[in-house]
């Protein structure tokens, strides 16, 4: 997409990743000096996205420190409660997790006062082995699958969001914020150049963030909700690109509240203003970086895009929940909305769920519109990656494609978070796939969440049932 793009880019060295080689270790140990580090944030992505871990001392952090977690951290609502099921979820011992950085993560905490080093950490059993329910290992038994295949997958995700005025009761609604001209917005201001320049300073901020933290945010632009924006990341392999988002939202939430205002990543924060999404572009390259979507011809495509694209018609509305993780993202996906309700696909065609944009050969991809901006990165690459995998497998074929508005098709996905869960926990092939311990305790984190949002009883119930029934 076209955007704004703000201030450049200045690469430092990169510390090599986990498994490149004996020198890892050195090498991690050597940056945090270089940057006379004195405190290491350990973090590790839960279910829902953000950042667990510890903060350790520079001088006491090492390569193989045996920092450790309770593997319960996977098992925890966003109220902080637990599923019913607790203990047949984790080890009867409630035991730890073993973390080892993963050094090609290491990055300075840009915003911290004393100099501050993030590093995200793997998950581990006590014998060794990648720990099931941790995103980030979720995701590396997906890539390990298309590497079976002698398959790269390629990633570029685009991240939308709101700038919003600080909220500290929860039962007043979101309000835009004001920009430079002291007032919030009141109309459409898609793709507009001044309107992202009403929130010059915040975004400034959030570049110098990006840049120190070696982010590849490509563009920005101005969306059409108030004060909503979209940054696109640097198309990659989509391990490097969930570690980036994890670490924008972070980075982007600061430079707001530096500035006296929130950035949110709820789908649907305010009932009159669009939804915010992750779409999410995919495409798959061989060993020599050839894009294996493209077909012979010019405007044909191969056999694998449409077994891919077969997938991702027949597995998504399986996969929801890893798309749309909340009781507030159905919000976003309904008739009307610029968001998808249905698995259509069709060539630059915005309504529909799965898009693939008019480029050259080399760029053919496809666009999925599913994922909600709340969705855990790492587990929404791994969900579509898992769908187009088993379409390959199985071989499936696609529809045929839509030229009009999918939204004259009706509904063909979940339309609440109860029903998402319920069609996740009936396919077979996704929890085989994604890892059945997984699967089981994403799934009873999210009934227990719907059972506590449902015992809440809303204002609007309040204001039209209260005395009129």
């Amino acid at each position: 997409m076209a955007g704004a793009g703000k201030g450049g880019k200045r690469r430092a060295a990169r510390v090599p990743a986990a498994g490149e080689g004996p020198g890892e270790e050195a090498a991690l140990k050597r940056w945090l000096r270089e940057h006379r580090i004195t405190e290491v944030e350990c973090l590790v992505p839960d279910f829902t996205g953000n950042a667990r871990g510890k903060i350790i001392p520079a001088p006491k952090f090492s390569h193989d420190y045996g920092t450790r977690l309770p593997e319960g951290i996977f098992v925890t609502t966003v109220t902080g409660d637990y599923p019913d099921e607790y203990y047949e979820l984790v080890q009867p011992t409630d035991s730890d997790m073993y973390l080892r950085p993963d050094p090609g993560t290491v990055r300075v905490v840009p915003w911290a006062t004393d100099p501050t080093a993030q590093v995200i950490h793997d998950c581990f059993k006590s014998d060794g082995r990648p720990h099931e329910l941790a995103p980030r290992n979720v995701l590396r038994r997906v890539l390990a699958l298309y590497e079976g295949l002698g398959l790269r997958p390629i990633v570029a995700p685009e991240l939308e969001f709101f700038l919003v005025q600080k909220n500290t009761d929860p039962d007043f609604p979101l309000q835009p914020p004001a920009g430079r001209s002291g007032r919030p917005e009141t109309a459409r201001q898609s793709y507009s150049i001044d309107a992202v320049n009403e929130f010059d300073p915040i975004l400034d901020m959030m570049y110098d963030f990006a840049e120190a933290m070696e982010l590849d945010v490509d563009t920005l632009v101005h969306e059409s909700g108030a004060a909503q924006l979209e940054v696109n990341f640097v198309h990659d392999d989509p391990m490097s690109r969930a570690d980036q988002v994890f670490l924008f939202k972070r980075a982007m939430r600061e430079a707001a509240l530096r500035h006296g205002v929130y950035a949110t990543f709820l789908a649907k924060p305010m009932e009159n203003e669009p939804g915010s999404a992750m779409h999410i572009h995919q495409s798959m390259v061989d060993a020599r970086g050839r894009n294996l979507f493209a077909g012979g011809k010019p405007g044909r495509h191969s056999a694998l895009f449409l077994h891919y694209l077969g997938g991702l018609q027949k597995y998504v509305p399986m996969a929801m929940p890893f798309f749309a993780p909340n009781v507030n993202s159905y919000r976003r996906l309904a008739l009307g909305e610029v968001a998808p309700i249905n698995v259509q696909w069709g060539y630059d065609n915005r309504t529909c769920g799965l898009r693939v944009p008019m480029d050259s050969p080399e760029n053919t991809r496809v666009e999925s519109r599913f994922a909600g901006s709340d969705a855990n990165p790492y587990l929404a690459m791994a969900a579509t990656l898992a769908c187009g995998y088993l379409g390959i497998v199985e071989r499936l074929q696609p529809t045929a494609p839509l030229s009009g508005s999918a939204q004259e098709h009706g509904y063909g996905l979940p339309r609440t978070l109860e029903e998402s869960l319920r069609m996740l926990s009936g396919c077979r092939a996704l929890t085989e796939l994604l890892g059945p311990r997984f699967v089981e305790a994403f799934v009873a984190v999210k009934q227990k969440e719907y059972q506590t949002y449902f015992r809440v009883i809303s204002s609007w119930e309040r204001e039209f049932l209260l005395l009129t029934v």
